[in-house]
């Protein structure tokens, strides 16, 4: 069926504008972090202004930033990979013996809101003396993390076949070993978009790091508070740390698009 031309106009001017809606904060945001704070508030100048890189200079020469950055790498990849090596067997577990109930409860966990559990977790985690520590980070990062890796996997691992696991089976395999062989191999793209999000998700989060991290465990999101001050706001230097924030996450969806899609549309179809 062909589309008239008044619908392709519209179609192409709707995508324009949501390009826009997009992408303005971020233009927005780079723009500032190349500005002094006079510039930033010169509107009659937005785009005329000699381009700096003083604010990410002092944003990098800060002895304790590459520590944030650190700290928001190692706690975004530890949680997601111990949820990968947790999540992943329980998913096709799931999948594979049809357990509906514990699918539930995976599914009731990601509805719950993760703020909502702050209060019990610091003071649970206070009492235990973990409270500022790597480990409590990582905890409540995989509280979110879990439930996202399994409903993920979940739907990926229905859409795999089970014949290719039984004639594995067959020829001598047994069912771990066709696990790790045959289905493991095939879930390549459900597991880099659960681990891409959870890895995103984590870098990203901010409240749980601000209550249950200390000066030497604080990550990036948080670090960013260090520009607001009581009497004023470094924006210079709050844009140029938040550009910091934001690069990297954006070069890994931009590469990893493709097992994104992939990986979040396999489940949608059982083969």
């Amino acid at each position: 069926m062909r589309t008239s031309p008044g619908y392709r106009i519209f179609r192409i001017v709707a995508i324009a504008v949501l390009i826009v809606v997009m992408l303005m904060p971020i233009f927005w945001m780079v723009l500032s972090s190349l500005k002094n704070n006079v510039q930033i508030f010169d509107v009659a100048n937005a785009f005329n202004f000699d381009p700096s890189l003083e604010n990410y200079r002092n944003v990098l020469a800060r002895s304790d930033y590459v520590d944030y950055i650190w700290n928001s790498f190692f706690v975004a990849f530890m949680s997601t990979a111990i949820s990968l090596v947790i999540g992943v067997p329980a998913a096709y577990s799931m999948s594979r013996f049809v357990m509906r109930r514990s699918a539930l409860v995976v599914l009731m966990a990601r509805i719950i809101p993760g703020v909502s559990l702050l209060v019990p977790w610091y003071y649970i985690f206070s009492n235990l003396r973990l409270v500022g520590g790597y480990s409590v980070l990582i905890l409540s990062h995989m509280f979110v993390a879990l439930p996202l890796i399994v409903y993920i996997m979940m739907g990926f691992f229905d859409g795999l076949p089970i014949d290719l696991e039984e004639a594995a089976q067959v020829d001598g395999l047994t069912p771990i070993g066709a696990f790790l062989k045959v289905t493991l191999p095939l879930s390549v793209p459900g597991l880099a978009t659960a681990a891409i999000l959870s890895f995103i998700f984590s870098w990203n989060n901010f409240m749980f790091a601000l209550v249950l991290s200390d000066a030497g465990t604080k990550t990036l999101p948080v670090a960013i508070f260090d520009f607001i001050g009581y009497a004023s706001i470094d924006w210079g230097g709050l844009m140029a740390a938040s550009t910091v924030v934001t690069l990297p996450i954006m070069l890994i969806a931009l590469f990893a698009q493709r097992y994104v899609v992939s990986g979040l549309t396999a489940g949608a179809v059982k083969g």
